[in-house]
């Protein structure tokens, strides 16, 4: 029998399925679930070391000795600190050493409580990794605990071994051993296919285990989400529909523009389309909360992530296995056919929705000048770069931007935005055009408050007194702070403009844009440029939210 503490019956069972095979434990009462676990467990050998300086140091002995992660397990309070002097030693031998302590739960703290004292991070200049268990109250909470758990296990063996540092707070009762079996934990593999030089392909044997799981799929799906261009050759992409597979990205992506893939699956999810059975997610961020829903939703398929540096990231929160390699090469070692039903069934929902696109016509809002920009730009002779601003911006260039689009998305904020677009400009020729809401362009004015700005910039300032993203939000018309929450103001940039010596253009209507959204857009001016197109928040909203409605 085991314990019931859910948060240590997850690390047990990862323990065991990432290969420790032993582990030295130390006597206490914190620990005693953990070091209860780890004797129960069959495929674990447990070693009794009262001392842990060196208990430590058996552990490491261990170590040296059969090449694999071994645990060594301490009770909460100074028995932590004791096991520095063997986790330091083990950072220079590269050893996988897993120290375990156990811990007081987390609001007693600081409380002068005693064999108590902040655990969490105490061992970070020593370790590659350290992570805080969670005592999980929800299926959220024990995904979190299942996923770091596998994080921290994975980092010990990763490239260069070395030791990591678990946290486990536990409460009272602290001898309750009614589980019977140990939870089917799910467990993240990692597999490091980089060529020793990072110049090369990739031996084709080392992605087999991804492929496999992909010839065998009936709804495989191929993601890929925000990269620099040319991450991935467009010619991969085409390569992969001409051979069936379904490939959605968005126009961060790096590979030549949006793919409606907001569209298909809003029409998907209205007709019925099943999950995925198989997910491969290649880049970082995805714009699209309608996107990361669906495949959340995927909770049966096979989740494999690629990416250069290794790195556990599990948006879906399904993840299974992650491919340490370019993700063009992970695509490039992709052959055969994909399952044609499932293809023509995705296929036909994009020819819908890029016919839908091009046929809606919006009313004057924020939604017709993004599509005017871009319908503008379609008509230049030379190259340009487009960067958005965050929040509603973005998602209105995720529609209609033909071409790979910059946004600072690691983080999502709205502070900067104009300052990348303005520096972005100083280091190229080509045109900046810089598609940003009103409040992430007064927060970043300063931007423009210096003798950096050149000609080359162009700035479309959708401009509805305030934060658009909020007014989707039902719950908060009821609340007295909504005008606080949204940000409504009643600024306009002409007197900035006029301060900083830039071009001031303006839109009230359909018309005035249609004629500045030209001159914005004209490559024979030499001046930095705004076009502040004044629009409604509430229209705004309604037009967008008509344009999936009628889908």
């Amino acid at each position: 029998m085991y314990c019931d503490k859910t948060n240590v019956n997850i690390l047990t069972a990862l323990l065991a399925a990432h290969g420790v095979r032993h582990a030295v434990v130390c006597p206490g009462s914190r620990n005693a679930p953990i070091v209860h676990n780890l004797c129960e467990c069959p495929v674990i050998s447990c070693h009794a070391v009262t001392d842990e300086r060196s208990a430590g140091f058996y552990a490491l002995g261990i170590c040296q000795a059969t090449g694999e992660p071994v645990a060594v397990c301490v009770t909460s309070g100074t028995a932590l600190l004791n096991l520095s002097p063997a986790v330091a030693e083990a950072q220079y031998q590269h050893l996988p050493l897993i120290a375990i302590s156990a811990d007081r739960p987390r609001q007693w703290t600081g409380q002068l409580t005693g064999q108590t004292m902040p655990q969490a991070g105490v061992l970070d200049t020593f370790v590659k990794r350290s992570t805080d268990l969670p005592e999980p109250n929800g299926d959220e909470e024990r995904w979190y605990c299942n996923r770091i758990v596998n994080e921290v296990l994975t980092a010990a063996m990763q490239g260069c071994r070395g030791p990591v540092h678990i946290n486990v707070p536990i409460s009272e009762p602290l001898y309750t051993f009614t589980t019977r079996q140990l939870p089917a934990e799910r467990v993240i593999r990692l597999q490091s296919a980089l060529s020793e030089d990072s110049t090369t392909a990739p031996d084709p044997s080392l992605t087999a285990p991804m492929l496999q799981e992909l010839a065998c799929a009936r709804r495989p799906l191929i993601v890929v989400g925000q990269m620099k261009p040319g991450s991935i050759a467009d010619t991969d992409i085409r390569r992969l529909a001409d051979n069936r597979y379904v490939v959605m990205h968005e126009a961060l992506s790096g590979n030549g523009g949006a793919s409606a893939m907001e569209e298909m699956l809003a029409m998907g999810e209205r007709e019925g389309c099943p999950p995925p059975d198989f997910i491969l997610y290649l880049g970082d961020t995805l714009v699209s909360k309608r996107a990361k829903q669906y495949l959340r939703r995927a909770t049966a398929a096979a989740v494999w992530s690629a990416n250069a540096d290794g790195g556990i990231h599990d948006p879906f929160m399904n993840l299974h296995g992650v491919i340490q390699a370019r993700p063009g090469d992970v695509l490039a070692a992709i052959n055969g056919k994909g399952p044609t039903e499932w293809f023509y069934c995705w296929e036909k929902l994009r020819t819908r929705a890029v016919a839908h696109r091009e046929a809606f016509a919006p009313q004057y809002s924020n939604m017709l000048a993004v599509k005017m920009l871009h319908r503008q730009l379609e008509k230049r002779h030379d190259s340009c770069v487009i960067q958005y601003a965050n929040s509603t911006a973005v998602r209105l260039g995720c529609l209609y931007a033909r071409s790979h689009v910059f946004c600072n998305r690691g983080i999502n904020g709205i502070e900067g935005s104009l300052s990348t677009a303005a520096g972005y400009s100083l280091a190229t020729a080509e045109t900046v055009f810089c598609v940003i809401g009103d409040l992430s362009f007064f927060y970043d004015q300063n931007a423009l408050w210096n003798r950096n700005i050149q000609g080359n910039l162009r700035i479309l300032l959708l401009n509805n007194g305030g934060g658009e993203i909020f007014a989707k939000f039902g719950g908060l018309r009821k609340s007295n702070a909504r005008d606080i929450v949204m940000g409504s103001h009643h600024t306009t940039a002409e007197g900035i403009c006029q301060e900083n010596n830039i071009g001031y253009l303006s839109a009230h209507n359909r018309g005035e844009l249609q004629r500045n959204m030209e001159l914005l857009t004209d490559s024979s001016t030499a001046r930095p440029m705004v076009l502040e197109v004044f629009t409604d928040t509430e229209e705004d909203m309604r037009i967008y939210q008509e344009y999936f409605n009628t889908l």
